[in-house]
């Protein structure tokens, strides 16, 4: 009941279109449908820059400064680099390097090394930019389109209880070991790439709608509304929302018994991703501001009448005093 009507009030309809529009303004369905890894790097290192700022911020210093692309650093990478760690994926670990100080763990060579030569806003988007890439070339051979083929194809050997849990481990868990993205960066983004890629690859479809992402939004949502009591097994915000009894397996739950049809017919019957969208933008400043840290103190119960679960929802305090 709770969700559903998070989902009446801040569902948006035009989820699949606003995912197309993306999709086919940055001309990833056509790099999907050749094959084509730089055009997937460049949208996937851009959409990891918003990471750790305000949107605005980020576009700002991108439209300014611009961003780093497959080629520029695949150029910088042509004579074999002096630093022993920029020979592979698996090497390029504890760079540590840093924009402000120009300093790094591999001194020595800083001067001819390609990552400072990077425009980005930080040290760490630098080395997130070498480290995505070295994993496009090394693990992935240089096809990243290939590779999530493969490794859908490797998941769909689990038992079918397990499926959509295995399909999205296959993609996200070896991408972890790119250097500064989180789980959540991860989802957001091959999600996104997943369904806007479901014209040619119905399989990416079919996992792109599974994934959830769990922001502390999410999770403070479900303490607050007492479906995390209720659902699951209480928690803090961290690995176990996405254990069992977590956030997220309470998501996919709730995704089993709402038709997300009846919002929209080109939707898919159970479509945890939506969902989970849904319930992010109720909360968020961005969205709906309704349940969120800036309007409910922690220790509180929500006091916000006219919001429109108040009367149903348990307003739990996220702390006891």
């Amino acid at each position: 009941m709770l969700i559903r009507t998070v989902c009446e009030f801040a569902g948006p309809l035009s989820f699949l279109d606003d995912i197309d529009d993306e999709i086919q303004g940055t001309g990833l369905r056509e790099a999907v449908a050749r094959n084509q890894t730089p055009p997937i790097f460049d949208w996937l290192l851009r959409t990891f820059s918003f990471s750790g700022v305000s949107d605005r911020a980020a576009f700002e210093y991108m439209r300014k400064h611009g961003t780093a692309s497959w080629s520029q650093i695949e150029a910088s990478l042509t004579h074999s680099p002096h630093c022993s760690k920029l020979h592979s994926f698996w090497n390029y670990q504890n760079c540590r390097y840093e924009k402000i100080r120009h300093i790094c763990t591999a001194p020595d060579h800083i001067d001819a090394c390609p990552v400072p030569l990077l425009r980005l806003r930080s040290g760490r988007l630098n080395q997130v930019a070498l480290s995505l890439f070295l994993f496009a070339r090394d693990v992935a051979n240089g096809d990243l389109v290939g590779w999530i083929d493969g490794q859908l194809a490797t998941a769909e050997r689990a038992p079918a209880a397990n499926l959509e849990r295995t399909r999205q481990e296959a993609l996200i868990s070896p991408m972890r070991e790119i250097y500064g993205v989180s789980d959540k960066l991860l989802t957001m983004a091959l999600s996104s790439l997943l369904i806007g890629s479901r014209q040619r690859r119905p399989l990416w479809f079919e996992t792109g709608i599974t994934f959830v992402v769990v922001d502390t939004l999410v999770h403070a949502f479900l303490a607050r509304s007492g479906i995390l009591d209720d659902c699951g097994i209480p928690h803090a915000y961290g690995p176990a929302c996405y254990a069992e009894g977590g956030c997220a397996e309470i998501i996919r739950g709730a995704a089993d018994r709402i038709d997300a049809r009846t919002f929209n017919p080109r939707f898919p019957r159970i479509f945890p991703r939506w969902i989970q969208f849904a319930i992010w933008r109720y909360c968020s400043a961005e969205g709906l501001d309704l349940c969120n840290g800036n309007r409910i103190a922690a220790t509180e119960r929500c006091q916000i009448s006219y919001c429109h679960l108040f009367r149903i929802c348990a307003r739990k305090p996220l702390k006891m005093v």
